[in-house]
């Protein structure tokens, strides 16, 4: 079955682009395209892609308003969005994934990075691009805001070697060849740690992991 993906850009070309590159994979299929924050905000509520894939500067509702507004803390049933933008800037990486982002790529990434990003955020997984992951969620340590929660449960060997994996922007395949254990194992893991955290996705688990000084960039 195709992961179904919602486009929006403010630059037609742009938008053009992505849509082509998408609809060429086998198992992708843009169902939908905005060329603003509240046009991409309403497609989504209606069509319930699998995938958003939104720009950051648009005009009326930028990016990062739009996945708040979609997939924020607030939201009831979130959608999964994936934020692309040509500025690698550490404070838009933050908005994004405080609005709730499953992850952030830049637009010169590539055919086969965009397609991983959508089918990790498809699958609940998310993917930042490499470049800049280390980098970008170490930028949640120096900026102030609430203490980390305390997990309901101690962690276990096992949970802090993922966690600090998922923080170093690993999928769930790395991880599993990484630990000789099968993928299986790995997802039962990060579901424990989600519930331990309280986290809706692996985002907030590696953000966890740099706030608590686990894994430095």
């Amino acid at each position: 079955m195709s992961v179904r993906v919602l486009v929006a850009d403010d630059q037609e070309i742009v938008r053009t682009g992505l849509t082509m590159i998408l609809n060429a994979q086998p198992d992708i299929e843009v169902v939908g395209e905005a060329g603003d924050g509240r046009r991409a905000v309403e497609l989504a509520r209606r069509l319930r892609p699998d995938v958003c894939l939104f720009d950051i500067r648009m005009p009326g509702l930028d990016g990062i308003e739009a996945t708040r507004l979609l997939a924020g803390p607030d939201v009831a049933d979130p959608l999964a969005v994936v934020v692309i933008t040509t500025f690698d800037l550490d404070e838009y990486v933050y908005a994004a994934l405080r609005a709730g982002a499953r992850g952030f790529l830049l637009k010169n990434a590539g055919t086969v990075l965009l397609s991983q990003a959508v089918h990790a955020a498809a699958d609940g997984d998310a993917l930042i691009a490499p470049s800049v992951t280390a980098r970008l969620l170490g930028a949640f340590t120096r900026t102030a805001g609430p203490a980390p929660v305390r997990p309901v449960e101690a962690l276990t060997g096992r949970e802090e070697q993922i966690l600090a994996a998922v923080a170093r922007g690993r999928t769930n395949n790395e991880i599993a060849v990484e630990l000789y254990i099968s993928l299986s194992t790995v997802k039962t893991h990060i579901a424990s740690l989600m519930a331990k955290l309280g986290a809706r996705n692996r985002v907030e688990i590696a953000i966890w992991a740099y706030e608590t000084g686990r894994v430095r960039s």
